[in-house]
């Protein structure tokens, strides 16, 4: 299942920030390639990459103190720069070896990256953040740190989250038969949220998954999205800015309560 946006493809390029999908290749290769194939690479200096813990509980958001992440193509440069700015606001605790090693939420868009980055290697770093389960008041901490950088139009964020997990083994199996079969309210409950991050309003995404308790893995790297923007338009940054999803799918449909799907979506932020 796709959203065509065709004026994303000819007349834009994505360069400033998009969600996209972490599970393996084979259920949402397609859906997070067709990210990364509108990436304009030439202005990018920097990439910010923010996950969510899956291994490790966190009240916070955790910095690697590695110097490289290994791809299977060439080694992504940590920006320890900015790692340093970022720890000097007293926000940011360091993540250990082992979780950093564990966790798939960042690891699986390297691969991505090192291939459309590839002709500017070693023109970039990347700032890898593992996010997690934030207050409201601690996503807009964070996304008031971020705003600065996301204002920077030579910085690129990537904000890593899957959709609903829906299933007995997921714990959440909620069903709204008006829709029709399984997967076609699975989709449904996953374009309302979509909705509440396209237009850009942290506190609707917020009533959002209280009201469904949606099993989006990416919640908070999304509030902390969602409040960087908010950030910037609150101190009138001048640009105007818009965010759409341009893929969806589900790893399958679900037509039985015995079954069980993870969803993938796409969307960008453009900043003109």
């Amino acid at each position: 299942m796709y959203i065509d946006y065709p004026w994303l493809c000819t007349q834009y390029i994505i360069k400033w920030l998009f969600v996209d999908c972490h599970a393996g290749y084979v259920y949402c290769g397609a859906c997070g390639g067709h990210a990364y194939r509108q990436i304009d690479p030439s202005n990018i200096k920097r990439i910010f990459i923010l996950g969510p813990s899956h291994h490790v509980r966190l009240s916070g958001c955790a910095l690697t103190e590695t110097s490289h992440y290994q791809t299977p193509l060439y080694d992504l440069t940590i920006d320890q720069k900015i790692n340093e700015e970022l720890f000097a606001t007293k926000a940011f605790e360091k993540m250990k070896m082992s979780t950093d090693e564990d966790e798939h939420s960042i690891e699986m868009h390297l691969p991505y990256i090192a291939k459309v980055m590839e002709r500017r290697r070693g023109q970039f770093t990347i700032i890898p953040v593992l996010v997690g389960s934030l207050s409201a008041d601690k996503e807009k901490l964070y996304g008031s740190i971020f705003s600065q950088y996301l204002a920077d139009p030579e910085n690129f964020f990537v904000i890593s989250s899957d959709f609903c997990h829906w299933g007995q083994r997921f714990r959440y199996t909620f069903y709204d038969k008006s829709c029709g079969d399984i997967w076609q309210s699975i989709e449904a409950l996953d374009k309302m949220g979509m909705d509440a991050i396209e237009q850009m309003d942290p506190a609707k995404f917020s009533h959002y998954l209280k009201e469904y308790e949606n099993t989006i893995c990416g919640r908070y790297p999304i509030g902390v999205l969602l409040s960087a923007i908010d950030a910037l338009r609150r101190n009138g940054n001048g640009r105007r800015m818009s965010f759409k999803f341009m893929n969806y799918a589900q790893s399958s449909r679900c037509k039985k309560m015995s079954d069980s799907s993870v969803s993938y979506a796409s969307g960008a932020l453009l900043m003109q």
